[in-house]
């Protein structure tokens, strides 16, 4: 039974990929911050451990816990929007914002890479198209846009760490998601995304390590 490892299930597209991935057998490692989230995670059939990727001693409870897991592949979805705008950024937002989708990922991806080496499996981290620099053309958002272009650099260091031995490192736009963060009018459900998510995720392999691509696989200039 393969193994999907799913960071930030509580709700959205984390959680709907452990659904998907559980109905279709595998077996399903999530997270989640909060204890109660983890409870219906653990309903579902995942094996549920807290975790706050804003928290060092937290992710390091959590390297704990995966000493000796076997991880076919792992979705770095946790994420936040922070404010709308495009004016300057206060402090605390600026904090929340960078350490939720930066720091988070530079310090959980030492921990997932060696897992996925030992079964040559796939890492894919939730970006999005507002990072990338070369599809730019609204503000809307400038904290958000500037937090997924850092993530995007970090995947592209973890492709060149990982790619050599053996993972393959995406980062994928998830389309415009009805979820809390994109709203009813999103025109893409939940269901729909993590389907053409999984889907092309499961199709690729080491001649895409490094790449950025749209929840269905079309290339996003970085």
């Amino acid at each position: 039974m393969p193994t999907a490892l799913i960071l930030g299930a509580s709700r959205g597209i984390g959680h709907e990929m452990v659904r998907q991935y559980r109905l279709d057998g595998w077996r399903v490692i999530a997270t989640a911050r909060k204890q109660e989230d983890c409870d219906e995670l653990a309903q579902l059939g995942a094996v549920a451990h807290r975790l706050d990727v804003t928290s060092a001693d937290s992710i390091a409870a959590l390297a704990w816990r995966l000493d000796d897991e076997q991880v076919d592949l792992a979705w770095l979805v946790a994420g936040v929007y922070g404010p709308s705008g495009s004016g300057f950024p206060t402090g605390p937002e600026f904090d929340t914002v960078m350490h939720t989708n930066v720091l988070g990922p530079m310090r959980l991806i030492p921990v997932l890479g060696p897992l996925l080496a030992d079964t040559r499996g796939k890492l894919a981290v939730l970006s999005s198209k507002m990072g990338s620099i070369g599809a730019r053309h609204s503000t809307e958002g400038t904290l958000y846009r500037a937090s997924k272009a850092a993530l995007n650099s970090v995947l592209a260091d973890a492709a060149i760490t990982y790619g050599a031995q053996g993972v393959t490192c995406i980062a994928f736009h998830p389309g415009w998601v009805q979820t809390d963060m994109g709203g009813s009018s999103a025109p893409l459900t939940a269901e729909h995304s993590v389907r053409d998510l999984r889907a092309t995720l499961a199709r690729l392999d080491a001649s895409s390590n490094g790449s950025f691509l749209n929840h269905d696989g079309e290339p996003i200039p970085w």
